[in-house]
C-alpha cells in the first residue's frame, strides 16, 4: 500500500513530496476504525506548527481531510459499524497518509457522511467548513442583526463564511480580487449586501464600508491574510488589506478574526482598538485536532457542517478531482502557493 509523504529539509526549497510504501498493523486498537479512503483533500503543510508541537519526522504524512467507508471496527468502538460512510480530519500526529487506500483512525475524529454528499465535495470542503465555523461561532460569537466583512469572499473559505453568516441572519459585506470573482459574488445577492472590488485602485475599502454601515463600522471582520507594512510587498499580497484599514472598519466592540500568524500591531493600532473596545482573535485551523480538550465540541462542529452541506445551506465551491498519479505535483503546487487546494479521488 502506498501513501504520499513530505520529505523535509533544512529549508522550504528542500521540501519534496514522495510516494512511499506503508503497512497497517494486523490488529486494530480498541477505539480505532479501518477506513477505505474514497477521496482525500490536500492543503498546505504547516511544518513550523509541527515543530512547535514537537512532531518531527523525516517523512511527514500528507493528506488529512478524508472521506471513505468503514471496513472494520475496534473492540470498543461504539459510534460506527462496518459499511458506514464517514468523513473527518486526521490528527496532526497521525502516522497515516490520507492518500493510502486504507487507513486506521480513532473513531473520535470521524462523523457520519450524509448519503447526498459526494466523496470529493465533502473531502474538499470539510477543512474550510471547520475554519468558517470556528471563526464565526467560536471566536466572533456572531448573532442575527450583526454586520460581517469577509475579505476575499470568492475563496472556498470565504464562500462558506458568507453562506454560514447569511443563514444566521447576519448582514454580509465582502471583497473581490478580480472582475471574475466580482461577477461570481454579485450572483450571491441577496446573501451579500455589497461586493467591494479591491482590485480597482479607485475603490476605497474604508469609505465604502462606512457608507454601507451608516458610519458605524462592522461588528466582525474575517480575513485570509493581511499586509503588515505599507512598503512594497510581493505581488500576491498587494490585494490584501492593510492591518490599519481592518481596524478602521471595525465598529465599537468589534471582533477581528485573523489567520495572520505573525501579526504585529503598532502602538497607534493598539490605541485604536482600545478606543473602540475591539479585540483580535487568531484563527488556527488546527486547534481542534492539536488538542483533545474540547473533542465533543469539535465533533459537534463536524457533524453540523456536513449536515448543512447535505441540506444545501452550505454550498462549497466545487473542486475538480485530481487522479492519484498527479498528487505529488498538485501538492507541490499547493505548498508553493501556486494553488490553494486539491482533492484526490481514490
Amino acid at each position: 500500500m502506498k501513501g504520499l509523504y513530505c520529505r523535509t529539509g533544512e529549508s522550504d526549497a528542500e521540501i519534496k513530496f514522495v510516494i512511499q510504501e506503508t503497512t497497517l498493523p494486523a490488529v486494530l486498537d480498541s477505539h480505532q476504525v479501518r477506513v477505505q479512503v474514497k477521496a482525500c483533500g490536500l492543503s498546505p503543510l504547516d511544518l513550523n506548527l509541527l515543530g512547535d508541537l514537537g512532531i518531527q519526522r523525516a517523512l511527514v504524512p500528507v493528506g488529512r481531510e478524508v472521506a471513505g467507508v468503514i471496513l472494520q471496527v475496534g473492540s470498543k468502538v461504539s459510534f460506527f459499524h462496518p459499511d458506514d460512510e464517514v468523513v473527518g480530519i486526521l490528527p496532526l500526529d497521525s502516522s497515516c497518509s490520507g492518500l493510502c487506500d486504507v487507513i486506521d483512525i480513532d473513531e473520535h475524529h470521524l462523523v457520519q457522511k450524509p448519503e447526498k454528499l459526494s466523496w470529493v465535495c465533502v473531502a474538499g470542503a470539510v477543512r474550510d467548513g471547520v475554519c468558517a465555523y470556528t471563526a464565526l461561532h467560536t471566536h466572533a460569537r456572531m448573532a442575527a442583526g450583526q454586520t460581517l466583512l469577509v475579505l476575499d469572499g470568492a475563496s472556498s473559505f470565504g464562500l462558506l463564511c458568507i453562506q454560514l453568516a447569511s443563514y444566521h441572519g447576519v448582514k454580509v459585506l465582502t471583497t473581490s480580487h478580480s472582475p471574475q470573482q466580482h461577477t461570481l459574488l454579485e450572483q450571491l445577492k441577496p446573501s451579500i449586501a455589497r461586493v467591494i472590488p479591491v482590485y480597482d485602485s479607485s475603490s476605497d475599502l474604508l469609505s465604502l464600508v462606512l457608507e454601507e454601515t451608516g458610519g458605524l463600522g462592522v461588528d466582525i471582520v474575517v480575513d485570509t491574510g493581511v499586509r503588515l507594512w505599507e512598503e512594497e510587498e510581493p505581488e500576491e499580497r498587494t490585494l490584501l488589506p492593510h492591518k490599519h484599514d481592518i481596524i478602521s472598519v471595525l465598529g465599537v466592540g468589534g471582533q477581528w478574526v485573523t489567520s495572520c500568524q505573525d501579526l504585529q500591531l503598532d502602538p497607534p493600532d493598539s490605541r485604536l482598538l482600545y478606543l473602540k473596545s475591539a479585540s483580535v482573535s487568531f484563527l488556527n485551523s488546527e486547534v481542534w485536532t492539536a488538542s483533545s480538550a474540547k473533542q465533543g465540541r469539535y465533533l459537534h462542529i463536524l457533524k453540523d457542517i456536513v449536515e448543512k452541506m447535505s441540506t444545501g445551506i452550505l454550498r462549497p465551491q466545487p473542486e475538480e478531482a485530481v487522479p492519484l498519479y498527479e498528487a505529488t505535483v498538485a501538492m507541490d503546487m499547493i505548498q508553493r502557493c501556486q494553488r490553494k487546494k486539491a482533492v484526490v479521488q481514490l
